[in-house]
């Protein structure tokens, strides 16, 4: 079978829509890094979504959307509100994409338990969920600061999806095994990358076996998701995707058209 492998839209030094218009052919999604601070902002405008929505038509392409990774949606006060209207900025100027997902941190801020952020959290998933057209369509990731096990009472309250990042398993010295068997029902993106000194790095960092461990999980249980190959230059991604389609190959599970 074939795994629907994305990447993301800084691969090359250049905005979104020439990444994406480059990219066009090698993957099946791109994740849309965006980011909006004081003085700084890629949200797409009108012309950028137009050109967007061609290539997608053109090319067959499907987009995911990393919502800014500096989100507090677990937090109390005006930046819980703060937060929660940035994501939904960012949510309502992507709408007209139909993403696939919408990618999610949620970043524990460590001064209350546990159980308070993950209400807080639920409180803003809701808020979202109405913003982006359904609770599946917003994906929660396991970061280095919030592994999974924090995440599982929030999916098991609410039907959110999981964005399942190997690579920061990987970096916490996790198998990623257990989890993909336990989770990737729930994931409809999967994060894919190496670990060197950096997280963020290509799968040529990835020892074999693990890599081609993760690829036969995948293969096994049919996953119809999307794959983000989550790096950030020429040489990670080109590195990264022709590591992976040849492990594929030679599993004999990779069938070319």
């Amino acid at each position: 079978m074939r795994l629907r492998l994305g990447s993301t839209s800084y691969v090359y030094p250049a905005d979104i829509l020439p990444n994406v218009r480059r990219l066009a052919g090698l993957v099946e999604d791109v994740e849309l890094v965006l980011f909006e601070v004081a003085d700084a902002s890629n949200l797409p405008d009108a012309a950028t979504i137009a050109g967007l929505q061609e290539a997608a038509r053109f090319y067959g392409l499907s987009y995911t959307v990393h919502l800014p990774t500096d989100l507090q949606l677990g937090a109390q006060g005006e930046a819980w509100a703060s937060s929660v209207e940035k994501a939904q900025r960012v949510i309502q100027s992507t709408r007209p994409l139909t993403p696939w997902a919408y990618v999610v941190h949620l970043n524990p801020d460590g001064a209350e338990g546990r159980d308070r952020w993950q209400e807080r959290c639920l409180e803003a998933l809701t808020v979202l969920a109405e913003a982006a057209g359904g609770p599946d369509l917003l994906a929660v990731e396991n970061l280095e600061n919030c592994p999974l096990e924090y995440l599982v009472p929030i999916l098991e309250r609410m039907p959110v999806s999981l964005c399942l990042d190997v690579g920061h398993l990987w970096l916490a010295g996790t198998d990623p095994l257990p989890a993909l068997k336990a989770h990737l029902g729930q994931a409809r993106v999967v994060h894919l990358h190496g670990v060197n000194r950096r997280d963020h790095a290509s799968l040529c960092w990835a020892p074999a076996d693990a890599l081609r461990a993760v690829l036969g999980e995948l293969v096994c249980q049919r996953y119809r998701g999307v794959v983000t190959l989550e790096v950030f230059s020429v040489e990670d991604f080109f590195s990264s995707r022709e590591r992976v389609l040849s492990l594929l190959e030679e599993m004999e599970h990779w069938k070319p058209d």
